[in-house]
């Protein structure tokens, strides 16, 4: 998938003994998106910028050893004759040794040499280290200006890992004209070298440049043309997150003290055999408790209560992107840990006062957001008519940012239909939801709108759950639970079958009031490999569909 970017110029960092200017070039191919501000709190935004960095430059992913040179230093010994080799032992011993003498001459011969071959390559591996570093920012950084907050999202290079740094206008002074809307910026690696320039005693002037929209034709090659071919499995990934964020969870507050020694026990050991999860102990009105396996190491934190209504215990793996927010911890009034389950997804919001630092993780470390989670399968689905969807996003768009149960009051609309409009315009990049703030907002991944055609289906198990729809393969019985499960609320069971082949599966599922997937099994060989960890079946999905009246 393509993406096209131009630029007027390229960001400008004028650093001066009392000033520092930040000046970023926006996409000027996008609706005119601009803001500019001097820095009020600079060090903050430093610290939580450059997590940021660390969040997308993060790769956790395995890297094999390579072990082509062994192999083939391995393959000749195999043909040497060795018996050969003992019964002319000393003349052997005689000849490596005369030989190794030369090439000791010959190795300080060629070290003289060599010596600006060598300067040389130097050079050009840093210079290609440098530009290669350029485009671990792979879409240059997603900047959406609201009129409440600015706020920044990003990824990792493994797709495991999604930080989003929002501010609001607090954070700044002397704040300017600003135009709301979404664009990305020029951003390069040496940006986040100036970054770490910004002092508390200097001035930070930070300015998305809104005179790149308005400039004479005469000026045109001062534009910069970037076209990048972006894989689908980027832009699914941004689309899964706040699918994601929308799920029930679990908020566990959690005094930065408590994060800290959770940093502080990752730091100090290495794990060699598995289990490598954290497990969490929560337990209504008692202090949260962490289990680091496999050392069996417990730590409790009396400073964190958790203040559920049911006693749990959830597994997270992936436990050392929790790192990514160590540089926080001296700025942060508290984090908000909101856990999906075990093996779901996790997001840490950072309270930093005016702003917040989300983290979003999936599952497993290779488990990424856009291959294996499937989360928007889990999102809600009720069936939303076009016309609806479209009032809907436009009412969003009046405000901004809205929450579910105020555009439900406005438009005297059901709540499940809102709920499914905002989730459809997010799995299109229309719309995000804000975690910390508890709203959807409007933000525009793309200038065009995507290829709903080439991510229509989010993998191959939602395509053969409507292929199951379109050949009437699927019976549903609902029978409503109001027994209140989990305390959360109404639920609807759903219990039926589906046709495949010869064989008929019999997949259950629980939705909750929010019209999102709580509960659910199946008797097919995918659920009883993964149950709910890599999202629902084709067979559960064919259900939910079915119940919700969604023949695409």
């Amino acid at each position: 998938m393509q993406f096209s970017y131009r630029y007027l110029g390229a960001t400008v960092v004028a650093t001066e003994p009392t000033r520092t200017a930040m000046s970023f070039a926006p996409d000027t191919l996008r609706t005119p998106t601009f803001f500019s501000g001097k820095l009020e709190k600079s060090l903050p935004f430093r610290e939580a910028i450059s997590a940021l960095h660390d969040v997308v430059v993060s790769d956790l992913r395995f890297k094999p050893r390579d072990k082509s040179a062994y192999k083939e230093w391995a393959a000749q010994r195999d043909e040497v004759d060795l018996g050969a080799l003992v019964a002319q032992g000393a003349q052997i011993k005689e000849r490596i040794a005369r030989v190794r003498t030369e090439l000791d001459g010959l190795y300080r011969e060629s070290q003289t040499q060599l010596a600006p071959f060598h300067a040389a390559r130097k050079r050009y591996f840093d210079y290609l280290y440098a530009k290669d570093r350029d485009f671990w920012f792979v879409l240059d950084p997603v900047i959406t200006v609201h009129p409440d907050e600015l706020f920044f999202e990003c990824f990792s290079q493994d797709e495991s890992s999604y930080g989003r740094l929002g501010c609001s206008y607090e954070v700044f002074r002397d704040v300017g004209e600003f135009s709301c809307g979404t664009t990305n910026v020029d951003y390069s690696a040496a940006l986040y070298d100036e970054f770490q320039k910004v002092r508390g005693y200097k001035t930070t002037e930070f300015t998305v440049d809104p005179g790149g929209f308005e400039v004479a034709t005469e000026r045109e090659e001062a534009y910069t043309e970037v076209k990048i071919d972006l894989p689908d499995s980027w832009v699914r990934g941004f689309l899964q997150v706040s699918s994601a964020m929308t799920l029930p969870s679990r908020r566990v507050e959690l005094h930065p003290m408590d994060v800290h020694n959770f940093c502080f026990v990752l730091k100090r050991r290495k794990e060699k055999v598995g289990p490598r999860s954290m497990r969490f102990h929560l337990r209504p009105g008692e202090p949260v408790r962490v289990l680091f396996e496999p050392w069996n190491l417990e730590l409790r934190c009396p400073r964190s209560i958790y203040h559920g209504d049911q006693e749990e215990e959830i597994r997270l793996w992936g436990r050392r992107r929790l790192l990514l927010l160590e540089r926080l911890i001296p700025w942060a009034r508290s984090f908000t840990a909101y856990l999906v389950g075990s093996g779901l997804p996790s997001f840490f919001v950072a309270d930093l006062g005016d702003m917040s630092f989300t983290l979003g993780l999936s599952g497993w470390s290779a488990n990424d957001w856009s291959r294996l989670g499937n989360f928007d399968l889990l999102a809600p689905r009720a069936a939303v008519d076009d016309f609806t969807k479209r009032a809907v996003f436009k009412a969003l768009g009046e405000n901004w940012r809205e929450t579910v149960d105020s555009l439900s009051h406005r438009l005297n609309l059901d709540r499940s239909l809102v709920l499914g409009a905002l989730g459809a315009y997010t799995q299109a990049g229309r719309a995000i939801y804000d975690l910390n703030k508890q709203v959807y907002r409007v933000r525009e991944l793309a200038r065009e709108p995507l290829p709903m055609e080439s991510l229509r289906f989010a993998s191959p198990r939602e395509e053969s759950a409507n292929r199951f729809l379109a050949a009437n393969a699927v019976t549903c019985k609902v029978e409503s639970d109001t027994r209140g499960s989990g305390g959360r609320g109404e639920r609807i069971r759903l219990s039926g079958s589906v046709t495949e082949g010869q064989k008929t599966y019999t997949p259950e599922l629980e939705i909750d009031s929010d019209e999102a997937l709580a509960a659910g099994k199946c008797s097919c060989s995918f659920y009883v490999r993964n149950k709910l960890y890599k999202g629902p079946c084709e067979h559960m999905l064919a259900l939910r569909m079915m119940h919700g009246g969604r023949r695409n």
